[in-house]
């Protein structure tokens, strides 16, 4: 009885299965929802935008630059500090804090 069984399901799974599986997400992908006009100029925009303040960033850094030499402007690589921070007793919850007194 076993072995009429599994041949069974194998060719069902193969036949039956397999075609609806392909089916059915076939026709999900077909309908999924396809980006409109309208997203495609907001994509335009916001891609334009991005070149602009990328440009103004860069433009920042070249005078910050310009006026002290010790700065890098490179921060996209992994930025660790040159030495280990050190405990000189300031208390970093109180900064900025005395003007607002």
């Amino acid at each position: 009885m076993e072995d009429i069984i599994v041949p069974i399901a194998i060719v069902g799974m193969l036949f039956i299965g397999m075609p609806w599986l392909i089916l059915h997400y076939t026709t999900k992908w077909r309908q999924s929802p396809k980006i409109t006009d309208e997203d495609e100029q907001l994509l335009d925009e916001l891609h334009l935008l991005a070149r602009r303040l990328e440009d103004r960033l860069q433009t920042v850094e070249r005078i910050v630059a310009a006026d002290n030499p010790d700065f890098r402007p490179d921060f996209r690589t992994d930025f660790r500090p040159s030495r280990p921070p050190q405990d000189d007793g300031y208390d970093f919850d109180r900064q900025n804090l005395q003007g607002r007194n």
